[in-house]
């Protein structure tokens, strides 16, 4: 009951910050959660023996999420003949700040006794920007593209569904154990359901696409809509894509816990653990659908 009760609380503060948050507004709260989960995984990190340098992962990560609305344009560079190098402006921000947090962290490392510690702790600390930042980083990404709440929306659509699928008939039916090392609860005929629920509700989202598109148009939350569909295929492999890639990043972040000898990341909602237990599919998703709707001409930014 307490897993229903906070799913209905927080899918609809989560569906209006997506829909109605100015861009800036909506990178400082996916920032917000990014750090949260930080903290949690750091705390992994450290069950596992490992001495990470906190306030350095904090900072970075905060800095990360100030900067991400200044890097959705692209970059061109000339390349020889007529060959032009598209890059996203926000792919070079995650790559300096990554390289500063590493060099940071090795230099604050220098002031510690036990300099066997150094090596793992900065590791464990630069981790934290490509798992969590630049993952989460890819929601702010995809909101500002055209049609992004949609696209957003349809990403927790698949990854959520495929949660609640597996959950429900792993409790009810499962038998076969997937990772029985890595998450003993979880088993095949949920990752199955999880797969097939996914897909269904993925083909069903863009077979509504222009009834969901005018009513975000109708409540403000789009400018335009029209959404042209892809065709059945590309539907059903983007769905089903997305859904391995989830269930993959749910396995990662039970590896995580497993190998800490803990049960959830945190305790802040309550019947489904911490914030990165919640997150931890959408990770490994976000940025698979980025790219996708960065390469289809239908999603380019306004």
């Amino acid at each position: 009951m307490k897993r229903v009760l906070t799913a209905l609380v927080l899918v609809p503060l989560v569906l209006a910050a997506v829909f109605w948050l100015p861009i800036w507004v909506f990178s400082l709260a996916v920032g917000l959660v990014a750090i949260l989960s930080t903290h949690e995984y750091l705390d992994i990190a450290e069950a596992n023996g490992l001495i990470p340098f906190r306030k350095t992962a904090m900072f970075f990560l905060a800095v990360l999420f100030v900067a991400w609305p200044y890097g959705m344009h692209d970059t061109a560079i000339a390349l020889r003949g007529a060959r032009v190098l598209v890059i996203p402006e926000s792919a070079m921000i995650g790559l300096a700040l990554t390289l500063a947090c590493a060099f940071l962290s090795l230099a604050f490392g220098l002031r510690r006794e036990e300099l066997s510690t150094v090596l793992p702790g900065a590791a464990a600390t630069v981790f934290a920007i490509p798992y969590i930042g630049l993952t989460l980083g890819a929601l702010v990404l995809l909101r500002d593209l055209r049609y992004g709440p949609w696209l957003v929306l349809y990403l927790f659509v698949v990854v959520w569904s495929g949660d609640i699928f597996a959950y429900y008939t792993g409790r009810a039916i499962g038998r076969h154990k997937l990772a029985p090392r890595v998450s003993p609860g979880k088993t095949w005929e949920g990752a199955a359901a999880s797969f097939a629920g996914s897909i269904g509700l993925g083909v069903l989202m863009f077979a509504f696409q222009p009834e969901i598109t005018a009513w975000l148009v109708k409540v403000h939350a789009l400018e335009i809509g029209s959404l042209q569909a892809p065709p059945l295929v590309d539907a059903i492999g983007l769905s089903a894509l997305l859904n391995i890639v989830a269930q993959f990043g749910d396995l990662f972040e039970s590896a995580l816990k497993r190998g800490a000898g803990v049960k959830d990341s945190g305790t802040l909602l309550p019947g489904h653990g911490g914030i990165l237990d919640r997150i931890d599919a959408l990770l490994f998703a976000a940025p698979v659908l980025w790219y996708y709707a960065f390469f289809s001409p239908m999603f380019h930014p306004i």
